[in-house]
């Protein structure tokens, strides 16, 4: 028990060390402010959070968020393709990718993938 308080305070003692050391020679200063700043969209971050944005910019993102989830359901069905019957399993998919053919002939449809001012 001695033995493990005694390893454990030097990983502590040494974890300490190695972070005041960065701390120390760390390269930061008020010139590299402005660069790390966060910096989104294409908005300056000293101004106003409160003007408006292109309405457009935004539909485009959840468009990307519905198909990266999308495709994210869709890896685990390439590897269920062994474990599942090839019947039901082509049946499960061919619907799938249905819906997301329609998905995106409604966005084309609606004019949501052209970027127009």
């Amino acid at each position: 028990m001695l033995l493990m308080m005694s390893i454990l305070m030097i990983f502590f003692l040494i974890t300490n060390i190695l972070m005041m050391i960065s701390m120390v020679i760390s390269k930061k200063s008020n010139l590299d402010r402005e660069k790390s700043s966060p910096f989104e969209c294409g908005f300056d971050p000293k101004s106003s959070a409160r003007i408006p944005f292109s309405l457009h910019f935004f539909l485009i993102t959840v468009i990307f968020l519905i198909f990266d989830v999308e495709i994210a359901l869709i890896f685990p069905m390439i590897m269920t393709y062994k474990l599942t019957n090839f019947y039901m399993w082509t049946k499960i998919s061919i619907f799938f990718f249905i819906i997301l053919l329609l998905g995106v002939y409604h966005e084309w449809n609606m004019k949501m993938l052209e970027w127009t001012k």
